[in-house]
């Protein structure tokens, strides 16, 4: 009997390695120079942060690909327009989403209406240039290639015409999918984020259309780091969103074209990151590099609601050149995972015992005789203390720190301004029609750099003007937080 039962284990453990091996052979053995080509298709190109559709075939195509060049003046920043050489209307390019295997034929038109010549290196190609040999194409032109999608991958394209680095610069670059032939796992979400600079002659938040700057880009000194083209590109209403206990994927690029970002979200681990676009994987990832030229798909499960930022962790690059997008997750809350705030109290590293927040040490702050004086002393509050969050020029940081430039709601009432700087702020306000949900601590300045400090905000960046006297911050400290 256990004879017999040891035969039938091995028949069995035979069969099952032979099929497994087959399995295995018959996807290695897949060959994408020689897929039979089935019919044939157009391509769905779509624009940031949309992706097309995952491919449903199972076979390879010939799948034809129409980009038009479109040179045209966009929104960079508030107040801030940008001549924008576009792949398809849009900085970033259309996001092109192919198949491994397919045969792609490629058309690039150049408007009639345009200036110059472009072309397109695809780094999914294998051929001379990237395909920008075969496409350089003057206004009012058409050009046609084709290429065979030899290896899966994430890719960057962009436009290769001289001088090359301006013609990056100025907004020439996109994202190539080329799908593996067996596909992709299923997501729920997928977008599509890139990175890039922009070398403007003004200074970051200068209003006005704003020139390319040479020298700038050689120095390698941006006044602009963005994803998808603009300042707030992907926040507050343009916000790509998730909900709870999704799978989310993120195509992510960089167009440089000098910069390398270090791409992280905050508040999430990535699951799963195909560094540098290819096969390899590396999980449980808090930041991984994206060279310029380079892309990588991320990928992580959204297990708690809430806004989830979207950052360069070269973090300037962030809060005071742009570097930030929005995934707003909506769902129930799951304290098992995350509580949000238990506790807020006095902390004394003497003892344990909740006890009144000590004295302040006495400070040498010279007084303001006249409102000159005020104004100049708030400024170098203001400089030291607060542009940090709300910036130089008091625009502050959309979706996470509220402006001070042409408030309302510090022209309203100045007490407000007041009441968040000596007894902070939280929970939501809504300043210039936008809501904020934060927490601002209560700071540690006296009455009278607190009236200096409002007094310069008043009467700067564009608001109504008035004084504040440090009797008027007294009054405000002793009566408690102004709703």
């Amino acid at each position: 009997m256990n004879s017999l039962r040891d035969k039938l284990t091995t028949v069995l453990l035979t069969t099952l390695s032979v099929a497994l091996l087959y399995s295995c052979s018959s996807k290695d053995n897949f060959n994408p120079q020689e897929a039979e080509i089935e019919g044939e298709e157009k391509a769905e190109l779509t624009m940031p942060p949309n992706v097309p559709p995952p491919i449903d075939r199972d076979h390879a195509t010939k799948l034809t690909v129409d980009l038009e060049v479109v040179e045209k003046e966009m929104k960079l920043a508030d107040g801030v327009t940008y001549t924008m050489w576009t792949f398809g209307g849009s900085v970033p390019g259309k996001f092109i989403r192919v198949r491994e295997g397919d045969m792609v034929e490629f058309h690039l038109k150049n408007h009639p209406d345009n200036k110059l010549p472009h072309n397109i290196d695809l780094h999914a190609v294998n051929g001379p240039g990237g395909g920008a040999e075969s496409t350089f194409t003057a206004p009012g032109r058409e050009t046609v290639f084709s290429f065979r999608a030899l290896n899966p991958g994430l890719y960057v394209y962009h436009c290769a015409t001289a001088p090359v680095g301006m013609h990056i610069a100025n907004g020439m670059y996109g994202l190539i999918l080329v799908e593996p032939h067996e596909g992709l796992p299923e997501v729920d979400k997928e977008y599509y984020v890139m990175q890039s600079e922009f070398y403007t002659e003004g200074d970051y938040g200068e209003r006005g259309l704003q020139p390319f700057d040479m020298n700038k880009a050689i120095d390698e000194h941006p006044e602009y780091v963005v994803f998808n083209g603009a300042v707030n590109s992907m926040m507050n209403d343009k916000s790509i969103t998730a909900e709870k206990d999704d799978k989310v994927r993120l195509f992510v690029g960089n167009g440089g074209p000098n910069l390398t970002s270090s791409f992280h979200v905050i508040g999430e681990i990535f699951d799963k990151v195909h560094y540098e676009g290819g096969d390899h994987v590396q999980k449980n990832v808090q930041t991984t590099s994206v060279p310029a030229g380079g892309a990588s798909m991320v990928e992580f499960t959204t297990e708690v609601p809430g806004n989830f930022i979207l950052v360069d962790h070269a973090i300037f690059r962030a809060f005071n050149k742009g570097a930030l997008a929005t995934l707003s997750v909506s769902g129930e809350e799951d304290e098992n995972v995350y509580t949000g705030q238990q506790l807020d109290r006095v902390y004394q590293p003497e003892g344990g015992a909740i006890q009144e927040m000590p004295e302040e040490k006495e400070r040498e702050i010279p007084t303001a005789q006249t409102v000159e004086e005020r104004i100049k002393f708030g400024q170098e509050t203001y400089m030291s203390v607060c542009q940090s969050c709300h910036m130089k020029d008091g625009s502050g940081v959309e979706g996470a720190f509220p402006p001070v430039a042409e408030s309302d709601y510090l022209n309203d009432d100045p007490k407000k301004g007041i009441s968040a700087v000596v007894h902070g702020l939280s929970g939501e306000i809504t300043v210039n029609g936008e809501t904020y949900k934060g927490i601002m601590p209560k700071q540690n300045l006296t009455d009278e750099e607190v009236a200096n400090v409002i007094t310069y905000i008043l009467n700067n960046f564009g608001n109504d003007g008035g004084t504040v006297t440090p009797e008027q911050v007294a009054e405000v400290r002793e009566q408690g937080p102004v709703k």
